[in-house]
């Protein structure tokens, strides 16, 4: 008998009968049916978004996969058997960063499983996500984003709309997603805000820029002679087709118009996030208030900011103090 099969042997279920006996635990169903359950209550009643389900679906589905590989039923999972499947991801080459979101959506899977009573306890109780440190977010100068701007070709087709995008994702710091999502009936352009969409469906009010209203209000009358598909007459930015704008489009966009700037920096979408919230900073602004713009659940997701804004300082130390630049 291995160490992790006595393991499993060993421990007690629960009593929640009052009689001293351990509660049955219900039948598994099949791999594929318990993670579609498992989407459907991230959505139903934790409310998450489409991309975070999906991953945690991936997740949780490639976690089924090695334990099925290795015959080990789910209801039998326990903590060796996760440090095991730890160790294959690092010989898969899978990096921390990578690991670690896995690890986020086995926990929520089995945590799961054990509300539903499919297992005893959760195996992932005692174990730590790994360590990836304090990543810092790339962030542009308002020069970068300025020369980005001005690497629009005015004569180029789509140059409002592509002006609007720029305007729109660094002056109210929006994830791609949500400037995708953006509909004409939930702008309020005479008093300069739209209503966002967030991250588990949260609405939030979100402040537009008078150059983003300006802009918005010149694209909207370029557009109405323009193509538009049935089913797309609402969304604010939409592709040559016709069609509503995909975030892979965006990037594209936000990527293409940083490199005919000349800015070598890895740029997407989220660089201009970024830089919002962190410009936001230096210019005196709240962490409060950054997290509220930015649509963060918690103050600690916003205070990565800080941290960018500490490192940016250390580096104009270096590059003009003398005492640091010695």
């Amino acid at each position: 008998m291995t160490n992790s099969t006595a393991y499993r042997r060993s421990r007690a279920l629960p009593d929640v009968t009052g009689n001293g006996e351990a509660a049955p635990l219900r039948p598994l169903k099949p791999d594929a049916q318990l993670v579609d359950d498992f989407v459907s209550y991230l959505t139903l009643e934790r409310g998450m978004s489409a991309n975070t389900c999906e991953a945690y679906r991936r997740d949780a589905a490639r976690a089924a996969e090695y334990f099925t590989m290795n015959a080990i039923a789910l209801s039998e999972v326990c903590h060796e058997d996760i440090l095991c499947l730890l160790g294959y991801l690092d010989d898969l080459g899978i990096g921390r960063r990578s690991q670690a979101r896995i690890m986020a959506g086995m926990r929520s899977f089995f945590r799961y499983l054990l509300i539903e009573g499919y297992i005893a306890s959760d195996p992932m109780a005692l174990i730590e996500s790994p360590n990836i440190g304090i990543h810092l977010p790339e962030v542009l100068d308002v020069e970068e984003i300025n020369a980005m701007i001005a690497a629009i070709d005015p004569k180029q087709r789509y140059a409002l709309r592509n002006n609007a995008i720029i305007e729109t994702l660094y002056g109210s710091g929006l994830r791609v997603s949500e400037l995708t999502d953006l509909r004409i009936s939930r702008l309020n352009l005479n008093d300069g805000y739209a209503i966002v969409d967030g991250k588990g469906s949260k609405q939030r009010l979100v402040p537009l820029s008078p150059v983003a209203v300006e802009l918005i209000c010149s694209y909207l009358e370029e557009r109405s002679h323009g193509k538009i598909r049935p089913g797309a007459e609402d969304c604010l930015f939409i592709s040559r087709q016709g069609k509503p704008l995909t975030r892979v489009m965006v990037f594209y966009i936000v990527r293409d118009l940083a490199a005919a700037a000349g800015i070598t920096k890895e740029v997407s979408p989220h660089t201009l996030r970024h830089s919002f919230a962190t410009h936001l900073l230096e210019g005196g602004a709240s962490l409060r208030v950054i997290q509220e713009l930015l649509g963060h659940e918690s103050i600690a997701t916003t205070e990565i900011y800080v941290h960018v804004d500490n490192t940016r300082l250390r580096h104009e130390l270096l590059a003009h103090h003398p005492h640091f630049a010695r």
